[in-house]
């Protein structure tokens, strides 16, 4: 698996998929040469693997390359997901957001990239205040604003 913020750019949102196609829920689990994943509580089916009858709607789907939905970010980054809810929350402004099916995405892979955020593949994530952070001599550090910083386990 590559890094956090590729997880999906090689993947559709099941539900925007459904929704267009007016078929019923399960039914990705019948087609055989479709893989799919589960991020929490929302599946994604993986690029060109749809059944040459729904292949159309490939061009109308949502590009989610860098997008993750928030909650499952949230869990990733090892903060309360509030942090994406709300407008008023510091942090908010620091991330682009997209919504798609009435699913929240926030773009990580900007995030990452603005702030000269270097992860590997296995790498470990904590986002949080300045004075919750843990700083080994194993990690690397990186600050957000005047209250936020980002910890990079290796």
């Amino acid at each position: 698996m590559s890094t956090i913020y590729s997880t999906l750019d090689k993947h559709w949102l099941w539900k925007e998929i459904y929704t267009k196609l007016d078929i019923s829920s399960p039914a990705y689990q019948y087609w055989n040469n479709t893989r799919h994943i589960k991020l929490n509580r929302y599946i994604f089916l993986e690029k060109h693997t749809l059944p040459i009858k729904y292949a159309h709607i490939e061009e109308d789907l949502t590009d989610l390359s860098g997008y993750l939905p928030t909650q499952y970010a949230a869990t990733q980054l090892g903060i309360d997901s509030h942090i994406f809810a709300y407008k008023k929350m510091r942090l908010y402004s620091q991330f682009e957001y997209k919504f798609v099916n009435d699913i929240k995405f926030v773009n990580l892979k900007r995030f990452f990239l603005e702030n000269g955020i270097k992860i590997g593949k296995k790498s470990y994530i904590h986002l949080a205040r300045l004075d919750e952070l843990i700083i080994t001599a194993n990690s690397r550090f990186y600050r957000i604003d005047d209250n936020y910083g980002v910890v990079v386990y290796d």
